[in-house]
């Protein structure tokens, strides 16, 4: 017990001043606002609670809090499925990755994964290697993280796979201003992509 803090006194709490009561009850954490007779039974109510251990208990037990994404950033993550959650009830054998909020409009990745959809790894990723358009790098680097799940979690190479799904979500817009003539001001908006790809084993066929 800290030197501040100390047991009701003979009188009880009425008994003490209010600097007094304010400091034990800072010494105890708790709110120090208000008038004299709400500051007793303040600490009245607090010296009535028996110390309950299993709170602290649960304090240790809660996981931590995952750190905030912020929202609309230009990175990019993939995940990896479990293998329980990678099979579907005919049993194709499914692996994912994703990639989310890729700075690049949905229109135009999709005309990109419009041309891989349904190839062979090997074939896809000629196809990304040699295509023109800028959004192209950015899903070979989500195809080559698929590969990397399969290779990982069911040791399964490239010659093996096939993308049976590629699919493209529109993700949040940022919005930016660009002043014109006569005072105006004329918006811009930079979309973002979430960008989904599915590969399975090549013997189930189509």
């Amino acid at each position: 017990m800290s030197p501040d803090r100390q047991e009701a006194p003979e009188g009880g709490w009425s008994s003490l001043k209010v600097d007094e009561l304010k400091e034990q009850l800072e010494a105890r954490d708790l709110p120090k606002s208000g008038k004299k007779d709400e500051l007793v039974a303040r600490l009245e109510e607090f010296e009535a609670e028996p110390a309950d251990e299993t709170s602290e208990a649960a304090e240790e037990d809660t996981p931590a809090a995952k750190p905030a994404r912020r929202r609309g950033s230009a990175e990019t993550s993939t995940e990896r499925p479990k293998k329980a959650a990678a099979a579907r009830p005919d049993g194709e054998l499914l692996v994912r990755a994703r990639s989310r909020y890729v700075r690049t409009a949905p229109r135009k990745a999709r005309l990109v994964m419009a041309h891989i959809r349904g190839k062979e790894v090997e074939q896809a990723r000629a196809i990304l290697t040699h295509a023109p358009r800028a959004v192209a790098e950015d899903i070979l680097k989500l195809l080559n993280s698929a590969i990397a799940n399969a290779e990982s979690a069911y040791e399964l190479g490239p010659e093996e796979l096939r993308i049976v799904k590629a699919v493209v979500d529109e993700g949040p817009t940022i919005k930016r201003y660009r002043p014109r003539a006569l005072g105006r001001a004329t918006p811009i908006k930079k979309r973002t992509s979430h960008m989904t790809i599915e590969l399975t084993t090549t013997t189930n066929g189509r």
